[in-house]
């Protein structure tokens, strides 16, 4: 394959193995938030922001770390059929439905953008009785995203390089 789709898959790989091993540790600020909350319901006057701190922090968990799920192929698979198969038909199965998660990505990603634009423009807060900012998190949301549709560029070059009877690696 062409050196360019080989320098950008690296780039990809490392950039999202950077960002989701350092997203995997949002699990612990999570746990403390939600420690933090059982303690000051029981001991103190309870604290409004410490749900939806804890499910802000779940979201950025999970879609910073989606891409590098992705990259470690540890995302579920339906695999009744899947895995006995050849790994070039794999390759091949896998090049057709990447066209089809890209395109979902890339629809995703418009309208988390579009969403996040308005949440600026308006100061759009959360309904509840902390009504925090809703920006950063939707910010957060289309990182997640675009990273996610990054690394299926990458996944798909990989299996048009199986394919082909080559690596990229």
């Amino acid at each position: 394959m062409h050196k360019a789709i080989r320098a950008y898959v690296r780039a990809v790989d490392r950039m999202n193995r950077v960002i989701g091993r350092c997203a995997m540790y949002l699990i612990f600020v999570m746990l403390g938030v939600l420690l933090y909350s059982s303690l000051s319901k029981t001991l103190f006057e309870p604290a409004l922001w410490t749900l939806e701190m804890a499910q802000f922090l779940m979201v950025a968990y999970f879609l910073l770390g989606g891409a590098y799920s992705m990259q470690l192929d540890a995302h579920v698979r339906m695999d009744l059929l899947y895995s006995h198969w050849q790994p070039r038909t794999r390759a091949i199965v896998d090049v057709l439905t990447a066209g089809f998660l890209i395109f979902y990505l890339g629809v995703l990603l418009f309208g988390g953008i579009s969403s996040t634009q308005y949440a600026i423009e308006y100061d759009e807060t959360s309904y509840s009785s902390w009504s925090p900012r809703m920006a950063p998190i939707k910010v957060v949301m289309c990182i997640g995203v675009a990273l996610m549709l990054l690394q299926s560029i990458a996944i798909f070059f990989k299996d048009v390089a199986a394919a082909r009877g080559e690596t990229l690696e």
